[in-house]
């Protein structure tokens, strides 16, 4: 198992996580369903929503959002990118007015990158307390500027899989 801190900044205290968790997808992509088998093997109290509101994070301590677009995922739960930015951008302001912590996924890899994710992620890593990412997802470093950017504790894992160590050790 390969684990990498790429870029661990001063520029932010360390963020300290807490269940219970909402899990959602920000691009529907089908790798939300990896977060939720990490969160189960962790052994954290969550709770998975593909499309979910602000009123989701009543009584949650912890969004986790699994960045990465697409198009059949957009199509089968009826949105077009700019409603699904809207939801994400929603929650987010509902998450920081609560002071709930964000903990960003790029689970998808190499295949879930392209300019849609990109965007996405752009508007999305600078609002998230921690990013952990799969390495082939990452090998052009668009998540290590990005994260270094604007602060953002970055871990990078080589496979999907590996990063339950990383996501279960951000709630100790």
């Amino acid at each position: 198992m390969l684990l990498t801190a790429i870029s661990l900044t001063a520029g932010r205290a360390e963020t300290s996580f807490e269940q219970p968790v909402l899990i959602t997808s920000a691009g529907q992509s089908a790798e939300v369903q990896m977060a939720s088998v990490l969160a189960k093997r962790a052994g954290l109290d969550y709770t998975l929503v593909k499309l979910a509101q602000p009123a989701d994070l009543e009584q949650k301590k912890t969004l986790v959002l699994s960045i990465g677009a697409s198009m059949k995922g957009l199509g089968a739960a009826g949105l077009d990118m700019a409603q699904e930015n809207a939801r994400v951008n929603a929650l987010i302001e509902t998450a920081e007015a609560g002071g709930i912590p964000v903990l960003g996924f790029h689970l998808g890899g190499k295949a879930r990158r392209g300019q849609l994710t990109d965007d996405l992620a752009e508007a999305l890593v600078p609002k998230v307390a921690l990013m952990i990412v799969v390495e082939s997802g990452n090998e052009d470093g668009f998540f290590t500027n990005l994260c270094r950017e604007h602060g953002v504790p970055l871990i990078e894992v080589e496979r999907a899989p590996d990063a339950l160590a990383p996501f279960q050790a951000a709630f100790r």
